[in-house]
């Protein structure tokens, strides 16, 4: 396996005036993968997986604008809205002549592939869905504190800006409920509270989070396409997900019958914990697909 580390690339693309930081691995020929990552991480939320699946699949795990080693264009210049990073992931696309693959969707990785799989369905394969919800039932109950926020974005702002850079709510997102938590590197939430001190991250992460009640709005529209399509769909759900339930990974079935599902025994960020296992999961499903 260390041998596939030669085929790693770190590179950087101009996408409509921002340039997009990516994580390119495995041969270009073999069936590509797109890794979407989540809040508020990154493609190196990936870097445990990548080198499980890096000796059969082609690999491309980009960082949204402002997020991780991509720029961080001001908000008057950039939209920071769930659409908008659709639109840039689709140009990036466009920009790497990704043709067909599968998407891996993690988290805020849901929201923005789930628009993108519609604008382009030809080019989608299959879908593998990590803790990232299309249905409302997924939505724990930290959420109500969130959509008070929707309802009334001056008066909790401020709480909520505080709460999205607490030491204790970013492990929280991490650790979950595990049993299991010596099995976490408390670098991957101390880095993301380095991130988000980033001059200019309070503003762009509170419009990405207010902007996030859209998804809600959609769900509906996901769920008839998903019901249309019928894409195949690989699901790979840590069960100590503090705001995901598990509820949340069994609804994709009401759309998608014969999608695969897997509750495992991680968090919300389950490659930490369980990235061997959803690796083999995630080879086997592509190499299926792929061979259709």
């Amino acid at each position: 396996m260390d041998a596939t580390r030669s085929t790693f690339r770190y590179e950087t693309v101009n996408v409509d005036g921002v340039d997009m930081f990516y994580r390119e691995a495995g041969p270009k020929n073999a069936p590509t993968v797109l890794l979407l990552h989540g809040f508020p991480s990154s493609s190196r939320m990936y870097e445990p997986l990548m080198p499980f699946l890096a000796p059969e699949l082609h690999l491309v795990a980009p960082d949204y604008p402002g997020f991780g080693s991509s720029a961080t264009p001001a908000p008057e210049r950039y939209a920071y809205t769930f659409e908008n990073l659709a639109r840039s992931i689709q140009l990036f696309t466009d920009a790497l002549h990704l043709d067909r693959y599968v998407l891996f969707m993690a988290d805020y990785g849901g929201p923005v592939g789930l628009r993108l799989a519609m604008a382009r369905p030809e080019k989608v394969m299959g879908m593998v869905i990590q803790n990232a919800v299309a249905h409302e039932e997924g939505l724990g109950p930290l959420w109500e504190t969130r959509k008070a926020f929707w309802q009334d974005r001056a008066q909790h702002e401020a709480s909520l800006r505080a709460n999205l850079a607490s030491p204790d709510a970013l492990k929280l997102r991490h650790v979950g409920t595990s049993p299991n938590q010596h099995r976490y590197d408390p670098d991957n939430w101390r880095d993301e509270e380095h991130f988000l001190a980033r001059p200019g991250q309070a503003a762009i992460q509170t419009d990405l989070f207010y902007d996030y009640r859209t998804n809600l709005q959609a769900y509906p529209r996901w769920q008839a396409w998903l019901r249309e399509h019928r894409p195949p769909m690989l699901v790979t759900w840590g069960k100590y997900d503090p705001s995901f339930t598990v509820a949340g990974a069994h609804a994709y079935q009401r759309d998608v019958p014969d999608a695969e599902v897997h509750v495992l025994e991680a968090g919300h960020f389950a490659l930490e914990e369980a990235s061997d296992e959803i690796a083999a999961l995630t080879r086997r499903f592509v190499q299926r697909v792929a061979a259709r």
